[in-house]
């Protein structure tokens, strides 16, 4: 791990970094005292990870729970290059949003391979984290990510046992049941009503496949894009819960 930048502000350390080609960015309390519980944070499609939500959710991770959060650019995302492979299937979901056609199957199609890419870059990024003093190799870890960010999380909470809890949402079962079934860890479960891309009954049967013993499913009314601010609100207290964290009062 190679840090190439530092800022703070409003009490949040900001650290880019790099691991081998994979950027990402470490968000920390600046006067921690005790090691913090890590957060994975995942970005969406075509975003990155300083993309302006992501920010939003990591400050209110660090100012109101307590936690370190990190965030790594998917493959072909933020300031990674694209392959051959990465602009085909982004050509070929132009193609069909511009024909009025379900582009659902060629995005899921792409997460799943981007899944494949991205699972072993978190882990080898989690591996660098944990050798930091200040985050160390016992605390408890947690994840959260929508939309792509639970393409690749599922299947990386699924391999990897670092993971205690974790919030997911916002994409379709068919790529990913039989992985959910997987996992047995602790899942908060966000789903838009009224989604424009993924159909209801999808994304329910999603949550209904994982095979966790606490699984809470958060439903609003709204399209995909319009999740509801305080859903981060309650992903931090979910988070807090499950990663032994106080949740600070809010204003």
């Amino acid at each position: 791990m190679r840090f190439t930048a530092e800022t703070s502000s409003d009490g949040v350390l900001e650290r880019d970094f790099t691991v081998g080609e994979v950027t990402g960015v470490l968000w920390s309390p600046a006067a921690a005292s005790d090691r913090a519980p890590l957060v994975l944070l995942g970005h969406g499609g075509g975003m990155h990870k300083k993309a302006p939500g992501m920010v939003g959710r990591a400050r209110l991770l660090v100012a109101d729970g307590g936690f370190t959060v990190v965030a790594i650019d998917a493959p072909g995302h933020g300031g990674r290059p694209r392959t051959a492979a990465d602009e085909r299937e982004i050509a070929a979901m132009r193609r069909a949003t511009a024909a009025g056609e379900p582009a659902g199957p060629i995005v899921a199609r792409y997460n799943a391979h981007l899944a494949e890419r991205a699972v072993p870059e978190w882990q080898a990024t989690l591996d660098a984290l944990q050798e930091l003093p200040e985050i160390g190799a016992e605390g408890p870890v947690g994840y959260y990510g929508v939309s792509m960010g639970t393409a690749i999380g599922v299947p990386l909470t699924a391999v990897e046992p670092r993971i205690a809890a974790a919030v997911f949402g916002l994409f379709w079962h068919d790529s990913l049941a039989d992985t959910a079934r997987q996992i047995t860890i602790p899942v908060e479960f966000l789903l838009q009503w009224d989604d424009e891309l993924i159909p209801r009954q999808s994304g329910l049967a999603l949550f209904d496949a994982f095979a966790s013993k606490e699984k809470t499913l958060h439903a609003n009314p709204g399209r995909h894009a319009e999740l509801p601010r305080f859903e981060a609100d309650s992903a931090v207290r979910f988070l807090a819960r499950h990663l032994g964290r106080i949740v600070m009062p809010t204003a």
